[in-house]
């Protein structure tokens, strides 16, 4: 092996190398060979003489190994990308040269019409062949919390993480699509959603942790499966030379690829396969911290079956120039080809200018004060039978980036190593022009409610513009009920105006309910009847599903439940019910006495007093 090496002339100018072949496998040195021949020759220059360190240097070839096998086409293919990259980011070369924009096919739902309410009624009926997808890699830290971010309270009044609201929506999904069904004359047997979540090294240990401490929150274990995303080799130059830890010499220097990686590794688990011969349709994509995004998810599997789209991307209403990406349609203008692709914010603009058709860029719309490019939220929900057919050509690798910070307008050294990344929502950008992609658009108030900046970063947000933080994420999911409330004939008070952690926020009453009291609005409609009446300053938490508002004033702290009664019994609650009720006390992000999930709002509940009602009373 040493010999051929030699004969290649590739030692030449790594003797380090050469001398330590020895403590390398048959397979280690082939794969020397080949990271001699990518130009990867620095990688030995300082490996010591035989006798030192030599566990380290065959731990070298273990992560190389690693590194190999867990990207498409291996070592080679990404290097051999990333250099294509790098030289179109030094040469400033457009991603979207001859390519013309132009506003793509899609729905714009309005929450509660009939039109809606047939949608969510479809999907309903087909959310019981769906997968749902969690991408879960990151950690809170952004936000100031060391947690995983799944792991975070959605809202503090039951204290509910994430992780079990989604959980408990699926579970009640699969329900009500199998109730749905059964009341239709299908007397199959229950389906069973899969529910995947993609985990990183930062992540997958305390998910898992997590789900297991907890009972996987009532799902059944084997319903959930964890894929754990790996990360890939940094990126010293523009040559692509590989970038060595600064705090191992004997290490590649890692960091994680993008969510675009749910891709691969679904399509090497095998489960799209196992999917698609159990009958399932539709694979729902969504990310780790948008309280409200199940709200959406029945109209848009709606939206998904009758429109027959492959893909189809939730949107919100997004103003110009805001910083959230546009959905836009793409033709070129040699070929023809189109894509209806995410193009990012800060790209949206200048690509608008550079047409014909809007010579202003990212304007808002005089008729909806909207941009007319809707805000992607990344939220995908893919028909199944394209989606394995398309990635049986791709292996799963989706279109990457390159995103360098060059040191000087050379462009010819990095201020530190860069690596490809790649995204969820760029699967798209290899359809042919035959694939069906639409989008869903609906009301940020009832879809999109993302928490992701922490305090100090939140209150720097330009005035008007949405805070992204625990604060404004906690009080949308109150505002969203109170408004559903509201359509459902409930008379809910309006809400007053507060500054917590430095960010204005409406405090609408402290309205929640568990998933499988009200998936849809039709649910909610019908178990609210009479004259009801809810205070700002109260709180209601709903926990049981047969729950019925009759007739309730509520002024103060209401918590009902279910329990202790029959499956199809029904629980009324109506009447007046006044109590002191549960406080908003008012918390400074940089008090640590208090608790890292509280510090981040900028405020607790204070449960001073409350009427509990079940179902045995």
């Amino acid at each position: 092996m040493a010999s051929n090496l030699y004969t290649n002339g590739d030692l030449a100018s790594v003797p380090n190398l050469e001398k330590n072949l020895h403590l390398l496998s048959p397979h280690q040195v082939e794969i020397a060979k080949t990271l001699l021949e990518l130009g990867q020759s620095h990688l030995f220059e300082h490996w010591a003489e035989p006798g030192v360190d030599d566990d380290e240097k065959r731990a070298l070839f273990d992560q190389v190994t690693l590194l190999n096998a867990n990207y498409p086409g291996g070592l080679e293919s990404y290097i051999k990308t990333a250099r294509e990259l790098l030289a179109d980011s030094k040469a400033g070369k457009n991603p979207f040269d001859g390519f013309t924009p132009s506003v793509p096919e899609g729905d714009i739902l309005t929450f509660g019409d009939d039109n809606f309410i047939k949608f969510e009624e479809m999907g309903i009926r087909e959310v019981g062949r769906a997968a749902f997808v969690l991408v879960a890699g990151g950690l809170g830290e952004r936000l100031g919390y060391n947690g995983i971010k799944v792991a975070l309270p959605r809202e503090t009044t039951t204290g509910v993480c994430f992780l079990q609201h989604y959980i408990e929506s699926v579970l009640a999904l699969q329900e009500a699509s199998y109730a749905y069904n059964l009341s239709q004359g299908d007397q199959g047997e229950k389906k069973i959603i899969p529910f995947v979540i993609m985990t990183s090294d930062d992540t997958h240990a305390r998910t898992l942790q997590l789900l297991e401490s907890n009972s996987y929150f009532g799902m059944e274990p084997k319903q959930v499966k964890l894929l754990k995303q790996e990360k890939v080799a940094c990126l010293d130059d523009n040559e692509a030379r590989l970038a060595l830890d600064p705090q191992n010499k004997y290490r590649i220097q890692t960091k994680p690829h993008g969510h675009g990686d749910v891709h691969s590794l679904l399509f090497s688990s095998g489960l799209l396969n196992v999917w698609h011969d159990a009958g399932l349709r539709w694979v729902l994509f969504f990310q780790d911290t948008n309280g409200l995004l199940f709200n959406a998810i029945p109209a848009a599997i709606g939206v998904s079956a009758t429109r027959q789209y492959h893909v189809n991307s939730l949107a919100v209403p997004r103003k110009a120039k805001e910083a959230i990406g546009g959905i836009t349609k793409l033709t070129h203008i040699n070929d023809g080809r189109t894509m209806v692709i995410n193009v990012e914010y800060n790209q949206l603009d200048p690509l608008l200018r550079a047409s014909s058709q809007y010579p202003d860029g990212d304007v808002n719309s005089s008729e909806t004060g909207y941009s007319p490019f809707p805000g992607n939220i990344n939220q995908l929900i893919l028909e199944l039978g394209p989606y394995i057919e398309e990635l049986t050509k791709t292996k799963g690798g989706i279109k990457e980036f390159v995103n360098p910070k060059y040191k000087d307008a050379s462009k010819t050294s990095f201020k530190s190593s860069t690596r490809l990344e790649c995204m969820m929502q760029d699967y798209p950008k290899t359809l042919p022009p035959t694939a069906r992609v639409g989008f869903t658009v609906m009301d940020a108030w009832f879809a999109y409610a993302p928490v992701k900046n922490n305090p100090e970063d939140a209150a720097k947000v330009p005035k008007g513009n949405p805070y992204h933080s625990a604060t404004s994420g906690e009080m949308a999911i109150y505002r969203a009920n109170s408004r559903i409330l509201r359509k459902a004939g409930v008379y809910v008070a309006d809400p007053v105006l507060e500054i917590f952690n430095g960010q204005e926020v409406e405090v609408w009453p402290r309205i929640t309910w568990k998933p499988k009291w009200g998936l849809t609005f039709n649910d909610i409609k019908k178990k609210v009847s009479g004259s009801c009446s809810i205070s700002q300053r109260s709180t209601m938490i709903v926990k049981g599903r047969n729950v019925f508002l009759e007739n309730l004033s509520l002024d103060g702290a209401l918590v009902i439940d279910d329990d202790g009664v029959e499956e199809d019994a029904k629980v009324r609650v109506g009447g007046s019910v006044h109590n002191k009720g549960w406080n908003i006390e008012k918390v400074d992000y940089k008090d640590t006495s208090v608790a890292e999930e509280l510090r981040i709002r900028g405020f607790r509940i204070i449960k001073i007093e409350q009427l509990e009602k079940n179902g045995k009373e």
